[in-house]
């Protein structure tokens, strides 16, 4: 089941939830700082630990990774980069990279449940109406193809994203 709720994705009581991270994985603004300092310390001990060992450079725009959830409700945070269309990063395949390889590491760590930003519609400048299309049609074809999940669930922090994720989720369902 793929759904749209208006929210806070750091009181989601998931199995994952996504974290529309920054490059360097050591915390930055928008969800990405509301997930650090929901989840306190402990989350950014485990990025720093991900950085000394298997992603010095920290991830590119589309990666996923795993990390557990320190103190939010969930079980795990899965770290994906979306892509700045400030940079000029603005191919919509890099946007639906970055949610169909953190719904892969969500079935890798046995997860069932997953919340899910609107990546890349903040501070990254994509059109939101872009960003639901992608992501909503993305969501839809992994989970008819990839069985495991039983929810995917975009968290959104407004009464205009929900609209535009409900409308996109519509679509994709046709």
């Amino acid at each position: 089941m793929v759904e749209a709720v208006r929210g806070d994705l750091t009181t989601q009581r998931l199995d994952v939830v996504v974290n529309a991270a920054d490059p360097s994985l050591l915390g930055g603004g928008g969800v990405d700082g509301a997930l650090h300092a929901a989840a306190g310390p402990g989350l950014l001990q485990e990025c720093r630990r991900l950085r000394r060992t298997t992603h010095p450079d920290g991830l590119t725009a589309g990666e996923a990774v795993a990390t557990g959830a320190s103190n939010l409700p969930c079980r795990w945070v899965v770290h994906t980069v979306g892509p700045n269309r400030h940079r000029g990063q603005s191919d919509p395949a890099l946007l639906a990279a970055c949610l169909t390889n953190s719904l892969a590491v969500a079935r890798g760590l046995g997860a069932r449940t997953v919340g899910v930003p609107a990546v890349s519609a903040g501070a990254f400048g994509w059109d939101p109406t872009e960003v639901a299309g992608v992501l909503t049609t993305t969501a839809a074809a992994d989970v008819r193809a990839h069985p495991g999940l039983d929810l995917v669930r975009f968290v959104l922090t407004s009464e205009r994203l929900l609209s535009l994720f409900q409308d996109a989720l519509e679509r994709a369902r046709r």
